[in-house]
């Protein structure tokens, strides 16, 4: 996984309409320079001017250099975030934003499914025209609540019968059993969107072929087995210091106390900013973004949200 916080200083070039409750951005660097580069399903922390910090999925072409693109839904609990970018970023506004981060790679596939939920349409774009341009079998199945809550179907449009759309209110919910039967198996599954999205596509892979499904989480999913939270320690590699982490503490938070400094954006287990190699011991996985195969590894994990579950942990920091 690939990580970085910036800043990168942006400009909005543009701004439009891409559907209802959808604003699409295109962003560039104020002084015309280029900007970072990335790779499909990378994503970036937009820094607010309200002091908010926000992830979006860049959506455009990773070959323009010049320009970002992403797009804000309008969240109906908005603390502020898409609120600010809906009603008050125009034109020549001024933001900042981390390096582009990719906990969503695109895998070498020969073919690929891929699933997106609203929203969730935006990192699967870029994922789309490079599977296209690799020559790639794909199919692109599209759900929203309604066609005008649909972004990007113009752009889609060119791809002709290689997509299907999935208005919930004409067409139900996707046929997920259908769409993800024995026809997908050897396939590379790409599903970004709700939660209740994701947890019936897990659900329909359960015991299929490991490393084959990839998602993609807006939102921290709710824990269910966790442990009580205890005291441990964190050990510094680096230096051999020692910090104590107490209930209810997370390691992130102990960590800056005692004036360690690491990386962090979400706080919540899903940009995987603060994400730290393990050295030793044995850790508690709360976030959402490792895979299975990754979580029984524990090579790495998120500072803001995972834990220890042996007396103490070695970290590369």
């Amino acid at each position: 996984m690939t990580t970085g916080v910036g800043p990168v200083r942006l400009r909005v070039a543009s701004t439009w309409q891409a559907a209802d409750q959808v604003r699409c951005f295109r962003l560039t660097d104020p002084d015309g320079g280029d900007l970072p580069a990335w790779a499909p399903g990378a994503h970036v922390d937009l820094l607010l001017p309200t002091g908010m910090t926000r992830q979006y999925s860049l959506c455009g072409d990773p070959a323009d250099r010049r320009t970002w693109r992403v797009a804000v839904l309008l969240e109906e609990d908005s603390r502020g975030g898409s609120r600010y970018l809906h009603e008050r970023a125009r034109e020549g506004t001024e933001l900042a934003a981390s390096l582009p981060r990719n906990n969503f790679p695109l895998v070498s596939a020969d073919r690929y499914v891929f699933i997106a939920g609203g929203i969730g349409i935006t990192p699967l774009l870029p994922m789309i025209a490079a599977a296209s341009a690799a020559g790639a079998q794909w199919r692109l199945h599209y759900g929203a609540r309604s066609l005008d809550r649909m972004a990007f179907t113009g752009e889609l449009d060119r791809y002709g019968d290689r997509y299907a759309r999935y208005p919930q209110d004409s067409h139900g919910l996707m046929p997920l059993a259908e769409i993800l039967g024995p026809a997908a198996d050897g396939a590379a599954v790409y599903c970004c969107g709700p939660e209740p999205l994701l947890a019936a596509v897990e659900g329909q892979r359960k015991g299929r072929l490991a490393g084959t499904l990839h998602v993609e989480r807006f939102h921290p999913v709710a824990l269910t087995t966790a442990a009580p939270d205890s005291d441990f320690d964190v050990v510094i590699e680096s230096s051999g210091q020692v910090v104590r982490v107490r209930a209810g503490q997370s390691i992130l938070t102990a960590l800056g106390r005692a004036g360690v400094d690491v990386p962090s954006s979400c706080e919540e287990g899903t940009c995987a900013t603060c994400e730290t190699p393990v050295l030793e011991g044995e850790v508690e996985h709360r976030d959402s973004v490792l895979t299975e195969e990754e979580r029984a590894g524990s090579r790495t994990m998120m500072l803001c949200v995972s834990r220890a579950r042996s007396p103490r942990l070695v970290l590369d920091l």
